[in-house]
């Protein structure tokens, strides 16, 4: 048995999962692990491995189906990649039977509920950045340099007495940095 658990922000714990995937008999030497990345993007290292560690016979478990993705094409990409391997796919204790019509029902109704709860996410995630940017809270990264740090940092990149890595470790910002600075000056002159 091979165990896979995923969370999307680095915030959250997955200390549930791994119980609960430990409970349903997996190793903990076989857990494959996404700390703080989507479902909703099917590059994930740690689902990578888990497939790729996947031979004939084996059994890939998750919690829900939601943890190996949030979209219902992604689903069903790998669960059609495990069933031509001859893995077996258990969903929190229920394995997933390809070959049964009442299965592939359920599983492409658990993966429309994942696939829906991804999008409520968006919509609300789109919602309050609305909100925020109306109410002036939403202002975009913000500035390295302060507006006399950047004068400054100007001011010595044009006196030539400094190369450019020296203003940028000076000031501990990047080159990049610097050479945005001095266009912006330029353009501002």
């Amino acid at each position: 048995m091979i165990g896979y658990v995923r969370v999307s922000t680095n915030e959250q714990d997955l200390t549930a999962q791994r119980e609960a995937l430990v409970a349903l008999g997996v190793d903990k030497d076989v857990l494959y692990v996404d700390h703080g990345l989507t479902g909703a993007n099917r590059a994930r290292p740690g689902l990578r491995e888990a497939l790729a560690a996947c031979r004939a016979g084996d059994t890939l478990v998750v919690t829900k189906l939601d943890r190996l993705a949030r979209s219902l094409p992604d689903a069903r990409d790998i669960a059609d990649e495990l069933t031509r391997k001859g893995v077996t796919l258990n969903l929190g204790g229920s394995l997933y039977d390809p070959t049964d019509p009442v299965g592939r029902l359920l599983f492409n109704v658990l993966g429309m509920v994942a696939e829906f709860e991804a999008d409520l996410i968006r919509m609300r995630t789109r919602e309050g950045m609305a909100v925020a940017k109306a109410k002036g809270r939403l202002r975009g990264k913000q500035p390295k340099l302060s507006k006399s740090q950047e004068a400054h940092l100007v001011a010595l990149h044009r006196a030539g007495s400094h190369t450019t890595a020296e203003v940028a470790e000076l000031f501990g910002v990047a080159r990049s940095t610097v050479y945005r600075a001095v266009q912006r000056a330029g353009s501002q002159g």
